[in-house]
């Protein structure tokens, strides 16, 4: 089967992680495909920011901006028919972005089957986080995109939901969550001398990988270091960068534990694994509630025990005192608590760990086994619509 992948992401972050994912599962699974994406995504390097489209966006008025966003569908959709008239691909794969309607053209245009990969309510996220200067605009975009589509694929059951809230058949909808890459967790080994390196040799290690925002909540997990000083020694181990960083490292340094807090920023995605590894305990102190977090997946294959929060979407994943620990994030001594748990219980660490490990092959939580999904989805699709066609004639 050829398939041609659009996105429309410049920037190298855990989004990237998902494209490059599922398009090399693909690809393992002996299909072509054919790449319709922004010409600085493939240049750049894991931690670029979207250069001067992301500096331009910050300098222009919020309602300009969204307007340029709706016009990048013109310059795409060319792209795109540039891409099906010379590859004659058998469908459309696309990963939604707001005001993104180039894929919806095509496949109205062409009848080519369009599958749209759905990872957040980008109107409703950009209203909360980022803000949105036309809400009624992009709401019309957004839905118009999600009802266009012959297969919706949110990555939960919470945003599945939301989905067919907005007038997408529910027969026209699969939840797909997240994975990881198999081949690449297998050669994964703890980071020699880390602890060593940071002053932890003799602390429980706590690790978070990822952007940090200042809704993940990592300040009380810090909160959580200084609350149990007394008790356990730990130290906490923060992978990557964001806006939410200096809150943590303001956080350490008020509590009088900021030599128990190590931030060592971006690193290459090929070294995540390698630092996670060598912690002890994994957290998600706090996620939105549609959202199917990457680092869980990770954190999972790795065999690290995890504190996540007791919500529906992650209650999709996860179950507690099976394979994590889950926690009411409305009560923040409860974070506390589960991390002072963990940390006198190696035997349970080693048993939620060991779990959630198995989960991922129990389960199916990788990018091969997702391609195969949507792959075996699409071939029904594909013949529903030769049928189709044939009856016509």
């Amino acid at each position: 089967m050829k398939i041609l992948y659009h996105h429309r992401v410049a920037s190298k972050d855990g989004q990237d992680v998902h494209i490059s994912g599922m398009i090399e599962a693909f690809r393992r699974l002996g299909h072509e495909v054919v790449i319709s994406a922004p010409p600085m995504a493939a240049a750049s390097d894991f931690g670029f920011d979207g250069g001067f489209v992301a500096r331009l966006r910050r300098i222009l008025p919020p309602a300009l901006s969204e307007v340029l966003e709706l016009g990048y569908s013109g310059l795409a959709f060319l792209r795109l028919w540039r891409a099906w008239r010379t590859e004659r691909p058998d469908l459309l794969y696309e990963r939604y972005n707001l005001y993104s309607l180039s894929g919806a053209w095509l496949h109205r245009l062409t009848g080519l089957p369009h599958l749209l990969e759905i990872n957040a309510p980008l109107v409703e996220e950009r209203a909360a986080h980022g803000g949105l200067a036309l809400p009624g605009l992009a709401l019309r975009c957004e839905r118009a995109v999600w009802r266009t589509a012959d297969l919706v694929l949110p990555v939960s059951a919470v945003l599945a939901r939301r989905v067919s809230a907005a007038g997408v058949d529910p027969s026209r909808i699969m939840v797909v969550h997240n994975g990881i890459d198999r081949q690449a967790i297998a050669r994964v080994r703890p980071a020699e001398g880390l602890r060593r390196r940071i002053g932890a040799e003799d602390r429980v290690l706590l690790g978070f990988a990822g952007f940090v925002r200042d809704w993940h909540g990592l300040p009380e997990a810090v909160e959580a270091i200084a609350d149990l000083a007394g008790r356990t020694a730990l130290h906490l181990l923060v992978i990557g960068d964001g806006p939410g960083l200096d809150a943590v490292k303001d956080r350490a340094r008020s509590r009088g534990v900021a030599d128990r807090v190590t931030c060592v920023g971006l690193v290459p995605r090929g070294e995540v694994g390698a630092l996670l590894a060598a912690c002890d305990i994994a957290l998600q102190p706090r996620v939105v509630d549609y959202a199917s977090p990457l680092k869980l997946f990770d954190y999972m294959a790795l065999g690290l025990a995890i504190i996540a929060p007791d919500q529906p979407n992650i209650r999709e994943v996860l179950s507690d005192g099976i394979d994590a620990l889950l926690i009411d994030v409305s009560r923040p001594e409860n974070l506390r608590d589960a991390i002072a748990r963990l940390a006198a219980d190696e035997a349970l660490r080693r048993r939620l760990g060991a779990a959630a490990a198995a989960a991922i092959a129990e389960r199916g939580y990788s990018w091969d086994d997702n391609a195969r999904r949507v792959l075996d989805r699409s071939n029904a699709l594909l013949n529903s619509t030769a049928g189709l066609r044939e009856s016509e004639e």
